[in-house]
């Protein structure tokens, strides 16, 4: 099948949302400034938001493997919050309340500058949906905080398990009603495209250089085994749209 075929054969797109859609490191930092300047600290949230995302995809990966039992995303970012403290010393500084409170950040992250118009041309043609690793709650939460124009939810807590699973990519199929090849997944996440594809779903990768802030240096570059290539969502709608 040649590229204008597949192309042409699209009917559905997923998207990943943390990273993705949204950034979630500036909220992060915001968050964290201002409970630096409210309790008179000097914490580097850069490096604490990544820390703790380190001990939220180790619990995930735990969950895939069965080591443990099926928990909710948020209770996972929850977990994770009270192992960060207690390594990096912090536990007598925040009390319970607290810690709930800074762990709804990832519920109102920010969509990236491109995304809402990108995601609106490209909704005009197919059908859209998400398909985060985040809990339905956290997910509906942040599409209306950033004002995300989907046709539908969906997130891993359908399936009991986490991406790069099978099951995950299963809700795509089940939930849109289109085969897994008239499916396209999109992500900046390589591990998420790498699935996807063995899944049987054609992939986006959308380069997300600025998602760990900008003194870090992800892996954003092109892969020959992804079907398309782009740094926006509108220069992905530009490619989709063509014609």
């Amino acid at each position: 099948m040649n590229a204008a075929t597949w192309l042409n054969d699209i009917r559905a797109i997923a998207f990943d949302v943390q990273g993705t859609c949204v950034d979630f490191y500036q909220p992060i930092l915001r968050t964290g400034e201002a409970i630096n300047r409210a309790k008179g600290l000097a914490l580097d949230w850069a490096a604490l938001s990544g820390a703790w995302r380190d001990l939220y995809r180790t619990a995930l990966d735990d969950v895939i493997a069965g080591k443990r039992p099926w928990i909710r995303v948020d209770h996972i970012y929850r977990e994770a919050l009270d192992v960060l403290l207690e390594r990096r010393g912090l536990s007598q500084v925040f009390n319970t309340n607290e810690r709930d409170e800074l762990n709804t950040v990832w519920s109102r992250l920010d969509a990236w500058p491109d995304s809402v118009e990108g995601l609106s041309r490209l909704r005009g043609r197919f059908v859209t949906s998400t398909l985060s690793n985040a809990g339905m709650a956290a997910v509906v939460s942040v599409v209306k905080h950033a004002r995300l124009p989907f046709d539908a939810i969906l997130t891993a807590e359908l399936a009991h398990s986490y991406k790069p699973s099978p099951a995950v990519y299963q809700l795509a199929v089940d939930y849109l009603g289109f085969p897994a090849h008239q499916i396209l997944m999109v992500a900046c996440h390589k591990y998420d495209l790498k699935a996807a594809r063995s899944f049987g779903m054609r992939t986006a990768f959308v380069a997300r250089p600025l998602e760990f802030g900008p003194a870090a240096k992800p892996d954003v570059a092109p892969e020959p085994w992804f079907d398309l290539h782009t740094d926006s969502f509108t220069g992905l709608a530009d490619v989709l749209l063509q014609g």
